[in-house]
This record gives C-alpha cells, sequence and structure tokens, in this order.
C-alpha cells in the first residue's frame, strides 16, 4: 500500500508518496519552489532537454523501467533542438516508463522516482538539491 508524507524544503512542501522499497517525489513541487504559477512549463523544459532525455533513458535501461527503449533512443537525437516538445504524459506514454508518473485532477501532478527528481532538483537549483537530499534522508531515518 502506498503511503504520502511531506517534506519541508526551504518553506516549500514536497510531496513523497511510498510504495514498497520505492519513493517518488513530486517534481510539481520542486518546480513550485522556482515559479509556483507555471511548474508544468518548468517540468515541460527541463523534459526537453538533451542530458535529461539521456538520462532518463539510460536509468530506465540500468533500471529496466523502461519497458520500449527504442522510443527512448528517437527522442535522444531530437532532443535540444527547437522544434523538440516533451511532456511527461508523452514520455511515459512512448516508452511506457515507470520512473514518472502523471496524475490529472484536483490532487494531480507529476511525481518520479526519487533518482529522477534529486536530477530534476539539481537543474533547479545545486543548493534546493542539497536541502532535499538531506530532509529526505532525514525522513528515511525516521
Amino acid at each position: 500500500m502506498a503511503t504520502k508524507q511531506s517534506i519541508n524544503v526551504k518553506g516549500t512542501e514536497i510531496t513523497i508518496y511510498q510504495g514498497g522499497q520505492e519513493d517518488f517525489i513530486s517534481l510539481t513541487d520542486i518546480a513550485r519552489c522556482k515559479d509556483a504559477a507555471h511548474t508544468d512549463d518548468i517540468i515541460k523544459n527541463w523534459l526537453r532537454n538533451r542530458n535529461t532525455i539521456e538520462l532518463l533513458g539510460f536509468w530506465g535501461k540500468c533500471t529496466t523501467w523502461i519497458l520500449n527503449p527504442s522510443n527512448s533512443t528517437g527522442f535522444r537525437k531530437q532532443a535540444g533542438l527547437n522544434s523538440f516538445t516533451m511532456t511527461p504524459k508523452k514520455w511515459i506514454e512512448s516508452t511506457n516508463a515507470l520512473g514518472i508518473i502523471s496524475k490529472s485532477g484536483r490532487y494531480g501532478g507529476t511525481y518520479a522516482h526519487r533518482d529522477i527528481a534529486f536530477e530534476f532538483a539539481s537543474w533547479i537549483s545545486i543548493e534546493f538539491k542539497l536541502y532535499i537530499i538531506k530532509e529526505f534522508q532525514r525522513l528515511k531515518r525516521r
């Protein structure tokens, strides 16, 4: 059964869903620290970055959490081009990725496996990433 917890990082509440051994951290909450009004755009901009696509593809292959890796290779060739766009749902549907979850609706948002979420936090701010890691470790020690 999945449980929901949160950590407070520099005044921003970050939601964490824990199911079994895996932790999924809200990218939407992390993006909120940068610009609360445009969290979707921040996530999409991160996803269209070539380094992000490479990270997601390699992470998925290493963990076997991408069930259709050939599509991630195609995205890698396009990533970084001005015409390239990517959304969490497009990534999930095209690659059958399990490391990112996108929920719509009132309690929706984009969640990612902790490995991916920490990389996203690094893209937002190295300082913020370090604070998230410290708070996450504190939560796990409880």
